[in-house]
C-alpha cells in the first residue's frame, strides 16, 4: 500500500499527461498466495496498468495497492490515499484492470467516480472500453451494476453453502485451538476437508478447562500456566505460531465447541467433531464466567491498588474487595475470602480490614527490597551467567549464519538452473518451499538468540535496580502507580490466620530476590476482624462514601 511517486515528464507542446494506477484484492490470501509479499494478482495487475499507461503516453506519477480489502467498501486505506493525492496533484487518468478493483457497489462506484471527476481525472480500465462518451458511460454503469450482482450474489451462495455444512455437522471456517483443519480422500479418491482433535494442543485445552473449573484459579493465572506448559496458536503460511493472548482465552473458554456443538449466526449447532472438554466442566466454568463478571460489574465502582493480588492462605482462594454497612449509614471496606462467601470451600478465614492489608503489602516491599552492595553483587553474577551462556553458544550461532549462507546460495542456484531449463517449475517451487521453510527457521533461531542475550539481560538488569528502591518508590506512590508496581512484583500475596502475609514473586523477581524460594514471608503482625466491625475507610477508599 505504498505510494511510488515517479517524475512526471512533459510531451510536446507542453501537455502533461500523467496517471495514477490503483490495484486491489479481495482478501489476505490472495495477497499473500504463492509466500509473495503481494501474491501473484497485484503485481499482474500493476503490469497490465504500466502497459494501458505507455499506450495513453501517459508517466505514472503514483501507485496504491489495497490487498485484502473489499471493494464493497470506501474504508480502504489506499483507495482513501489516491483520491486525497488527485485533490492535490496534476492527475489525467486513474487507471485500472478492472472496474470490479475500484468497486463492487453501485453507490461506492458513484463516490469514487464523482471523486475523480470532480479532480478532472478520467477513469480508465484496462480490459473494458469504459469513457466519458454516452456509450462509455452505459457501459460503466453496466460494469458496476455486474460486479455488484456478482458479489452480492457470491454472498448469497457463499452463505446457503455454509448453512448446509452447520446443518451436516461441519465447521465453518477454521477450527479453534485444540484442532485441526485437515484434507482427507474418500474411498473414490474425492478430496474433502475435516477437522481431527489436536494430539499436541487438545491435552493443554483440556487441562485448562479444568484448571479454571476447580474454581481457585483466575484466567489470567490459567493462561500463564497453559502457555508454560507449551500452548500456542496454529502455524499458518502467514503467521507463525505465538502464545493465545488473555482476551482470546476468555473467549475460548466460552467457545461451545470443545463439548461438540457450534456457535453461528447466534444460534448453536450440534458438530460432527469429536467434544474434547466434557460438558459438565464446560458448564462448570461458564458459571464461573458468568459469577466473576457479575462481580466485576458489582465493584466496578469499587477499585483499590490491592484487588486481585490477596488471596486467603487457609484455602488459596482470592480475597474479595467488599463494603459493610452500619446503623448510621456509614460504609467500611474490608477484604473477604471469595471461598468462604460462595461456600465453594470450608473457610472460616476472617475479614481483613483494608487498611491493615494495605499495611502488610507494604511490609512486602520492605522485605524483598535490597541495598546496593547486593545489587552489585547480583548484577555482577547476572552479566557473567549471560557472557557464559553467549560463549557456549557461539559455534551454534555461527552454524546457524553458515547454514543461512548455504540455503541462499542454493536458492540461487536453483533459478538459474529453472531457467537454463535444467529443471522443471514444480521442482522449483518444491525447492524454494523447502528453502524458505529452513531460512525462516534459522532467521527465527538467530532472532530469539538476540532478544534472549540482549533483551533478557537488560530485562534483569532493570529488575535488580527496581529492587533497590522498591520499598521507598511504593510509600511514595499514589494509588494508581501502586497497583503497576504489585502487578509487576507480586503473582498474589496470602494473607494468613497466622498474621502473616506470604508473597509469591512475579518473574524475574522470583530468582532476584535475597530468598530461597519465590514465596517470601513479609513479617508484620495484623489484626483480623469480622465483616461487621467499623473499622474506618483508608485514605485511598475516603471518596466511595460519596460515590456509593
Amino acid at each position: 500500500m505504498t505510494i511510488t511517486a515517479l517524475t512526471p515528464r512533459a510531451l510536446p507542446g507542453g501537455k502533461l499527461v500523467t496517471a495514477v494506477t490503483y490495484q486491489r484484492v479481495s482478501t489476505r490470501e490472495q495477497a499473500a498466495k504463492g509466500g509473495q509479499r503481494e501474491g501473484f494478482s497485484i503485481p499482474a495487475q500493476r503490469t497490465a496498468n504500466q502497459r494501458k499507461a505507455a499506450d495513453l503516453g501517459a508517466e505514472i506519477v503514483a501507485e496504491f495497492s489495497d490487498p485484502g480489502y473489499s471493494a464493497r467498501t470506501m474504508n480502504r486505506p489506499d483507495l482513501q490515499r489516491m483520491l486525497r493525492y488527485i485533490k492535490t496533484h496534476q492527475v489525467t487518468y486513474c487507471i485500472v484492470h478492472k472496474v470490479d478493483r475500484l468497486a463492487r457497489d453501485r453507490l461506492v462506484d458513484l463516490q469514487i467516480h464523482s471523486a475523480l471527476i470532480e479532480a478532472g481525472v478520467a477513469l480508465v480500465s484496462v480490459t473494458e472500453s469504459i469513457d466519458e462518451t454516452p456509450s462509455g458511460t452505459l457501459v460503466h454503469g453496466v460494469m458496476s451494476s455486474i460486479a455488484e450482482f456478482y458479489s452480492k450474489n457470491l454472498a448469497a451462495e457463499v452463505t446457503k453453502g455454509m448453512t448446509q455444512k452447520i446443518a451436516s455437522g461441519g465447521t465453518p471456517g477454521r477450527a479453534p485451538i485444540g484442532y485441526l483443519n485437515v484434507r482427507k480422500q474418500d474411498e473414490q479418491g474425492r478430496e474433502y476437508r475435516t477437522v481431527e482433535v489436536d494430539p499436541e494442543r487438545a491435552p493443554l485445552i483440556r487441562w485448562a478447562f479444568g484448571a479454571y473449573a476447580a474454581g481457585d484459579t483466575s484466567v489470567e493465572r490459567v493462561v500463564a500456566d497453559v502457555t508454560a506448559r507449551g500452548l500456542t496458536t496454529v502455524p499458518t503460511p502467514q503467521r507463525p505460531s505465538k502464545p493465545v493472548t488473555t482476551s482470546g482465552f476468555f473467549k475460548l473458554l466460552r467457545n461451545p465447541y470443545y463439548i461438540g456443538q457450534i456457535r453461528y449466526n447466534g444460534a448453536v449447532h450440534e458438530g460432527s467433531h469429536e467434544a474434547i472438554v466434557d460438558v459438565e466442566t464446560w458448564q462448570r466454568v461458564q458459571r464461573l464466567l458468568d459469577s466473576r463478571a457479575r462481580d466485576e460489574v458489582r465493584f466496578r465502582k469499587h477499585e483499590h491498588h490491592l484487588k486481585g493480588l490477596l488471596y486467603c492462605a487457609t484455602c488459596k482462594s482470592r480475597l474479595q474487595l467488599t463494603l459493610a454497612r452500619n446503623k448510621q449509614g456509614n460504609r467500611y471496606a474490608y477484604y473477604v475470602c471469595s471461598g468462604k462467601t460462595s461456600k465453594r470451600t470450608n473457610c472460616t478465614r476472617k475479614a481483613v480490614p483494608v487498611g491493615i492489608a494495605e499495611e502488610l503489602v507494604a511490609a512486602c516491599y520492605k522485605r524483598i527490597g535490597i541495598d546496593e552492595a547486593t545489587y552489585n553483587a547480583l548484577a555482577q553474577q547476572v552479566d557473567t551467567a549471560f557472557d557464559e551462556r553467549l560463549a557456549s553458544r557461539s559455534q551454534e550461532l555461527a552454524e546457524l549464519v553458515s547454514n543461512r549462507k548455504r540455503l541462499e546460495a542454493e536458492r540461487e542456484k536453483l533459478i538459474n538452473a529453472h531457467f537454463a531449463d535444467a529443471i522443471d517449475l514444480e521442482t522449483l517451487k518444491r525447492h524454494q518451499d523447502r528453502i524458505r521453510a529452513g531460512l525462516a527457521d534459522i532467521d527465527r533461531k538467530l532472532e530469539n538468540d538476540h532478544e534472549e542475550q540482549a533483551g533478557q539481560r537488560q530485562h534483569l538488569g532493570s529488575a535488580l535496580k527496581a529492587l533497590t528502591y522498591c520499598a521507598s518508590m511504593y510509600e511514595r506512590s499514589d494509588d494508581q502507580a501502586r497497583r503497576l508496581a504489585n502487578q509487576t512484583f507480586f503473582e498474589r500475596i496470602y494473607i494468613g490466620e497466622d498474621e502473616e502475609p506470604h508473597a509469591k514473586l512475579a518473574k524475574p523477581f522470583a530468582s532476584l530476590a535475597p530468598a530461597s524460594s519465590s514465596l517470601v514471608g513479609c513479617s508484620s503482625k495484623t489484626t483480623t476482624v469480622e465483616a461487621r466491625g467499623l473499622e474506618p475507610l483508608t485514605s485511598s477508599l475516603q471518596s466511595w462514601r460519596s460515590t456509593n
